[in-house]
């Protein structure tokens, strides 16, 4: 078997893993057969109360939140032909954590968190990509310091917004804006963007692979380089939103998970964005579960858990790969 199929079925089986601890692991004391069969609805009702109502969703929420985080990722990478990009340099995510903040200091939440922060999203991408456009120049360098300025502009309404807050509400705004997934409610939408999402980068796998090794040489070879640079702009963007709108703002995930893809099955993005978005849920679902066990019964934002194993496994791809 080819080391791309090998590496393929080990993700699949750390997912397996991954959800199946996920379900198992608690503060209250379920056994972990007893945890299994109350995802069907059998056994005894507290149990099945807690796995379906607190855990169950965690879980789909961590593997859609991550998936989509890392499938962003990988194709901002391509984007910006930079192995350092991630989901949330172009300024995507800050629109959205201005407009959930919005929407808790209105009282509101749930649905309408959701919503708010997706339409935040997609305003800071049309926003970034208007002003990068305008007169019709583009260029990656234009994106790029447009969405990096754009950024500053919506942090600094993030900390207007946290300045003047209630302290009845500050608490809950900060853990949305380092990620958490308590309370999630995955959906339908989520899972369509990341189905709809992974299945048109995988139809365009071929042309991102000649668009990682430079527009030049990708134009000469017959790929509309501008209408692609766009699309993967507008896709990321997508996926970002998504993301963001289900489990808040968690880092890290973009930025290692293709990179430590590209070290284990290489640059073929026909492998390597379902790969990502297996691996990416996995690992996003294994720190939900460390943040909400390591001191339970209280529980970490995912985000903070993620930073903390993100950075120094980022730091040894660097130094593996610069050796």
């Amino acid at each position: 078997m080819k080391r791309a199929g090998r590496v393929m079925l080990g993700l699949l089986g750390l997912m397996l893993f991954s959800v199946i601890h996920a379900l198992v692991t608690g503060s209250a004391g379920f056994g972990w057969l007893e945890s299994l069969v109350a995802v069907f609805g059998l056994g005894d009702p507290l149990v099945v109360s807690v796995v379906s109502e607190l855990r169950l969703p965690r879980v789909f929420g961590a593997l859609l939140a991550g998936g989509l985080l890392a499938l962003a990722g990988a194709l901002m990478q391509v984007l910006l032909r930079n192995p350092l990009a991630d989901p949330y340099v172009l300024g995507v995510s800050g629109g959205a954590s201005l407009a959930a903040l919005l929407v808790m200091l209105a009282g509101l939440g749930g649905f309408w968190l959701g919503l708010g922060s997706f339409a935040g999203a997609l305003c800071a991408m049309l926003l970034v990509f208007g002003l990068a456009h305008a007169r019709g120049r583009w260029s990656l360098s234009r994106l790029l310091l447009t969405g990096v300025i754009v950024a500053a502009g919506w942090g600094a309404l993030i900390s207007f917004v946290l300045a003047i807050a209630p302290d009845a509400r500050l608490r809950g705004m900060l853990y949305w804006l380092m990620g958490d997934l308590a309370g999630v409610e995955p959906g339908v939408f989520p899972l369509l963007v990341l189905g709809i999402g992974l299945a048109l980068a995988w139809m365009l796998a071929r042309d991102l692979n000649l668009l990682a090794r430079g527009g030049l040489q990708a134009a000469v070879l017959g790929v509309p380089v501008n209408a692609l640079r766009m699309g993967i702009y507008f896709l990321a963007s997508l996926l970002t939103a998504a993301a963001v709108s289900l489990a808040g703002n968690i880092g890290f995930i973009g930025l290692i998970i293709p990179h430590l893809l590209r070290l284990l099955i290489g640059s073929d993005h026909r492998l390597l964005l379902p790969a990502a978005v297996v691996l990416g849920g996995s690992f996003l679902l294994l720190a939900d579960t460390l943040a909400r066990s390591l001191f339970a019964p209280q529980q970490l934002p995912v985000g903070v858990l993620t930073a903390l194993l993100g950075v120094p496994v980022f730091l040894y791809l660097l130094q593996r790969e610069g050796r």
